[in-house]
This record gives C-alpha cells, structure tokens and sequence, in this order.
C-alpha cells in the first residue's frame, strides 16, 4: 500500500531530488566517463582496452551490487539513512581523482594509473550499493502514477546539466595545462556532488514497519527463488533487458564508423554528440508521462523499436548526414530504457518485494552488458561494421517480440488483483 506522505510530501520531494539530479548531472559532466576521465587516463597510457573499460567499470558498478543488498533494504523503516550514507561512497571519489590529476605531474604514470582506476572502482561500486535503497525510497515517496514522471524529469535535467558540464570542461582543459585543467574539473564535479547531496537530504519519508517477509535474512535466496519461480512476466522482461543491451551495442560504433566510412571530423562528431544528449534531455519527461498514463511496457516497445530503427538505419546510411537522425533516435531509446526500467518496478510484485525486484532487474543484466560492447567490438574487427549493425538490429528486434509477444502489461495484473481484492467479501 502507497504511505500516505507519498502524495502529501509529493512537490517537496519530487522538487528536491530533481535538483538533486540535476547537480548530479553536472558534477557528471565535468568528470564524464564517456569524455573527461577517458581523456585524463588517455595522458597515463596507451592502452586503448584500459581507456575502453571506463564506461563499463561505471556501469557494472551500478548493475552488480544491487542484488547483494536487496535483503537489507527489504527490512529498513526508511530508506534515506541507508541512501545518504552509502551515496558517500559514489561522491568523494572525485575529490581524490583531482588529487590524483594534480599529483600526475609528479608521480608515475603507472601510480597515477593504477589510483586512476580504484577509484573508478570505488566510485562505481558506491553507486550500486546507493542504488537499490534509493529506487526504494522513490518508489515510496512518490505516487504510483508520478514515478515515471518523475524519473523522466530528473534524467532530462540531469541530462542537461551534464552536456553543460561537459562543454564547460572541454573549455577548461583547452585553456589550462593537463594537470591542473583535470584537476580543476574533477574538483568541480566533487562540488557539484555535495550541492547534490544537500538538496537529497532534504527528502521527506516517512519511518514504516519492516515488512514481515523480510525478517529473516534466511530468506534471501528462497524469495529471488520464488519471484523468478512465480512471476513468468517478470523473467520475460529481464530476458529483453538482457537482449535491449544486444541491440544498445551499436551506439558505442556510430562515431568510429562514421568517421572511416564517410571522413567525418571532429567538430561533426561533438554535434552528433550533442543531439544524442539533447534528444535525452527532451524526451525524458514525455517518456516519464507516458508510462505513467498509458504504462511502462508500452513506453519500452516504443524504445526497442527505436534503437531497432537506429541500428538499422545506421547499416544503410548513404552518407553522413543521416546520423544527426540516428543518434536522435538513440538518444530517445536510451532515455526509454533508463526512465522505463526504473520505472516499471513499481508494476511488479508487493511493496515488500520491491527491493528484491529492484536488485534482479539490474543484477542479472550486468553480465550482458559487459558481453554485448565485447561482441560488437569483436564483430568489426572479425568481420564488419555491417555485421555488427545487423546483429544490433537483430536484437532490437527480438526485443520487441518478446515484449509484444511474451511479455503482458504487469499494471494490468496489479489492477486485476487489486479489485479482486476489493471484491472479496469482509468478514
């Protein structure tokens, strides 16, 4: 059952936690792990495989963690203490990579790389562990039918802030030596993370009784056991996360394969960068509305079908002007499966569940999404770029036809039970 402070504490929290999103946003910006860190590791090495793990050491740290904590989470009153303490963790970690950019002057390379790197660790694991009590607290604080609403609204600010960020940065590292210029701009991405973090802990949640079917930590294992078991719709939906991540390889192509097939330069390259962002950051909030209105595996069909037609689109570009368009299309389906995923939790299983569907939703995809980048970038290089599109777009589309074909709407299940419950006769 929905705690009433959800809908009475709603403008504060939701105010709130999009400002926390949004300097979120801009502290990722300065510090992007798709631009700013690979730059900085770029000064320590050559090594093109170590600059390549980057974005994926970020994201498997948010993925893997979850499952592990899900128990603990499962028999908290509230959320918030567990979420301030361990978002720590995900935060100061900048503090110490614009010491490292300062001491990169001095030390080894080889030091400087290997500091580089455990904190990339460290910052990622923070995140997976913040991960699950924070989705649970949101899940709580606000309305069943503003939660994708929400999530749309603090992806597309967060989006924005970040594609400042990364402007703003770029503009300090072009006018400052490499040493103090990453410095700087991994000191400001710290400072963005505390102001972010002032505006979280404003959060308004209410303490409640620990659900009794989180008792017992010896229950772990049997309850994942039992929702997988139980819940045929909801195994249905990992193994399209599982294939939605098959279909997202292609994206990590689109620049390299543009550039050798059709000789775009850099400057073409930032745009098309840009769009792939701007597109997030306009489609957040109307994906986040759709969902709630019209439901999330709809809004998810959508999104398979769009990175289905990118990937698509990008095998059969005559020329390069045809990607502005493609990476628009990406940027829509990537804001899809961001706002969605979290999103469409709320549809499954009880509240005393949540955190358990919270960490399986995540944690049994990390794998694939270590896999799939793996494999697109085996596929250039054994055979093509064309392959590799093919293979995307195969993807995206059994995707959608395990989404529309397999997989029912889990909110109309939710609705069915509920007024069957309302239907049945008190004593």
């Amino acid at each position: 059952m929905q705690q009433p402070t959800a809908t009475q504490h709603f403008r504060h929290n939701f105010i709130y936690n999009v400002l926390d999103g949004m300097f979120f946003g801009l502290g990722i910006g300065f510090a992007s792990f798709v631009t700013v860190i690979p730059l900085f590791v770029d000064t320590l090495t050559d090594s093109t495989l170590l600059i390549g793990l980057i974005p994926a050491i970020h994201t498997l740290g948010w993925q893997l963690p979850q499952l592990f904590t899900a128990s603990r989470v499962a028999r908290l009153p509230r959320y918030k203490p567990m979420t301030l303490t361990m978002t720590l963790q995900e935060r100061w970690p900048f503090f110490g990579l614009a010491v490292v950019a300062l001491l990169s002057a001095t030390i080894s390379p080889a030091l400087a790389l290997a500091l580089t790197f455990a904190l990339l660790i460290w910052q990622g694991l923070g995140g997976g562990l913040t991960a699950t009590p924070w989705q649970s607290m949101i899940t709580k604080i606000m309305p069943p039918n503003r939660v994708g609403l929400f999530y749309g609204t603090q992806s597309a600010a967060a989006n924005l802030m970040a594609g400042i960020g990364a402007i703003a940065a770029g503009a300090l590292l072009l006018r400052l030596d490499p040493a103090p210029g990453f410095a700087l701009c991994f000191g400001i991405a710290g400072a963005a993370m505390v102001v972010s973090l002032v505006f979280l802990s404003r959060t308004r949640e209410a303490a409640t009784p620990p659900p009794t079917t989180a008792d017992s930590r010896a229950s772990f294992w049997p309850m994942l056991r039992g929702i997988l078991r139980r819940d045929p719709n909801f195994r249905w939906f990992l193994v399209a996360r599982v294939l939605a991540q098959f279909a997202f390889m292609a994206v990590g192509f689109f620049t390299i394969y543009a550039v050798r097939r059709f000789a775009v330069d850099e400057q073409t390259a930032g745009v098309m960068t840009g769009i792939f962002l701007f597109s997030q950051t306009l489609a957040g909030p109307l994906i986040g509305l759709s969902g709630d209105r019209w439901g999330h595996r709809q809004v998810y069909i959508a999104g398979a079908l769009l990175m289905t037609a990118a990937a698509g689109l990008a095998l059969a570009a005559p020329e390069a002007a045809w990607f502005y368009g493609i990476y628009a299309l990406a940027g829509v389906a990537n804001s899809v499966f961001w706002t969605t995923t979290m999103s469409i939790v709320v549809e499954f299983g009880a509240l005393a569940e949540r955190p358990y569907y919270i960490g399986l939703i995540n944690t049994l995809v990390a794998p694939a999404t270590l896999l799939a980048p793996i494999a697109g970038g085996w596929l250039v290089d054994a055979v093509s770029f064309e392959a590799m599109f093919i293979a995307a777009t195969a993807a995206g589309a059994l995707t959608t036809l395990v989404l529309v074909g397999l997989m029912r709407d889990p909110r109309l299940r939710q609705q069915a039970q509920a007024q069957a419950a309302s239907a049945a006769p008190t004593l």
